[in-house]
């Protein structure tokens, strides 16, 4: 089923984004990305393994699976996050700046 904020994306478009999200957790690329470390949203320190792939700009709202638009999130952030775009995020991520 496609989310309400799918632009015009196909169940096929979906699962091929998907499987591409899949081979790029294997690159070593994503593999160094998560030694360092860091949310990319809260900037806390995490355990790498702890660490998820989060699509900045979701695909249900367009967004694709290359290293351009993948960054490592802690689960909470990404949770929180859900199919937010950026600049809808930016409140939440205030909250952290004000720490």
């Amino acid at each position: 089923m496609i989310t309400p904020f799918a632009y015009d994306l196909s169940e096929d478009d979906l699962r091929r984004e998907k499987a591409r999200a899949r081979e790029l957790r294997k690159t070593q690329w994503w593999k160094r990305r998560l030694a360092r470390g860091r949310c990319h949203y809260c900037g806390q320190a995490i355990p790498a393994r702890e660490l998820t792939m989060d699509h900045v700009v979701p695909l249900s709202r367009g967004g694709r699976s290359i290293k351009a638009n993948v960054v490592p999130a802690c689960k909470a952030c990404n949770v929180k996050k859900k199919q937010s775009l950026p600049m809808e995020w930016d409140d939440y991520l205030s909250d952290f700046s004000d720490r």
